[in-house]
């Protein structure tokens, strides 16, 4: 299925993008995320499992087990902190 990804703060830095689009077989959040981080050491490392990455499906914050339909944007970025 063909979704968009986008990536967002020190995550679009390492990747060197901030957003793609691409087609996968993943059929959840954290599929994605294991997919995408089967891709590159860069990826491993930015989006790995025991690094702090929030995650949005269609910008409605989302766990690893929401499901993905064709046509998604999926969101990955690191906790905002503020002040």
């Amino acid at each position: 299925m063909h979704i968009t990804v986008r990536y967002f703060a020190s995550i679009r830095e390492a990747l060197g993008t901030g957003s793609e689009a691409l087609d996968t077989s993943a059929t959840t959040v954290g599929a994605l995320r294991e997919e995408l981080m089967a891709r590159s050491a860069a990826a491993a490392q930015a989006l790995a499992q025991g690094k702090a990455v929030r995650m949005a499906l269609n910008q409605d914050m989302c766990q690893g087990d929401a499901p993905l339909k064709a046509g998604d944007e999926v969101a990955f970025f690191p906790p905002v902190t503020g002040g």
